[in-house]
């Protein structure tokens, strides 16, 4: 039996279409909860879905949009836990940043999750007890060459959340951050045809456990939207397989 139930828990997952959300979809579902998949593409969604257990809906929107926003959280009751996933990252170096790709990365980065949780709030979507999970990563305190903007992002995302978790503490909600290193995805491909392969061998040999699945992030994200973490709030988790006791990431 799983020691970490989310029975008769409803989780929204945001970037639920593929990688990291589509398994903490998988994994939350498998463990009792109805999950809300939340995304742009209506099909991969949907493929998500397929792979799901118990109960799952599916709200289609681009959440770089604040009035989008506003509309899937009018379509929902109540939640008692948010995975904000959604992400993307384009590397570019600091000579060649221009106030679109500024934009472009922290729209959906950072704005999204800002915004959609205080849209929750707002309207007292979120039940009391409720866990907000956000997904950041490693490089927030470990940068790579051209990765200026999604690192600058995921650090604010950051600091967002331990802010929140000062403001829901009183209703005992609860914000945690997961932070992790490279996982295989489409991010991690986009990053291999980004640093080269040469470098990206040299990378992932830094990684003494080698890079991660998207399984081990969900399953850390349930394990922070389960009542069993209840005194846990305003909490960084650094996922990285051994990177950091390799020193400075070259």
């Amino acid at each position: 039996m799983n020691k970490f139930s989310l029975n008769n828990q409803t989780i929204l997952i945001t970037g639920a279409s593929s990688g990291i959300g589509r398994a903490c979809a998988i994994e939350a579902s498998s463990i009792g909860a109805h999950c809300i998949l939340v995304g742009r593409n209506e099909i991969a969604l949907k493929e998500t879905a397929s792979l799901c257990s118990g109960i799952i809906d599916i709200l289609v929107c681009d959440l770089r949009n604040p009035e989008e926003i506003k509309k899937i959280v009018s379509k929902i009751n109540k939640v008692d836990g948010v995975v904000h996933c959604a992400g993307i990252t384009y590397p570019r170096p600091v000579k060649f940043l221009k106030i679109e790709h500024i934009k472009e990365i922290f729209d959906i980065n950072y704005n999204a999750p800002v915004l959609l949780t205080a849209e929750l709030l707002q309207t007292n979507k979120a039940n009391e007890g409720a866990s907000f999970v956000f997904i950041s990563s490693i490089s927030s305190q470990h940068p790579y060459f051209g990765g200026s903007t999604y690192v600058s992002s995921k650090a604010a995302l950051e600091a967002f959340s331990r802010a929140l978790a000062i403001e829901i503490a009183p209703k005992k909600m609860r914000s945690n951050v997961l932070m992790p290193a490279m996982v295989y995805t489409k991010m991690l491909e986009e990053t291999k045809e980004a640093t080269g392969e040469d470098r990206f061998n040299e990378y992932e040999k830094l990684h003494p456990l080698g890079f991660g699945e998207p399984k081990d992030v969900a399953d850390a994200a349930c394990f922070f939207l389960s009542k069993d973490t209840k005194w846990i709030t305003g909490s960084e988790l650094k996922m990285d397989g051994g990177l950091l006791l390799n020193g400075k990431v070259k």
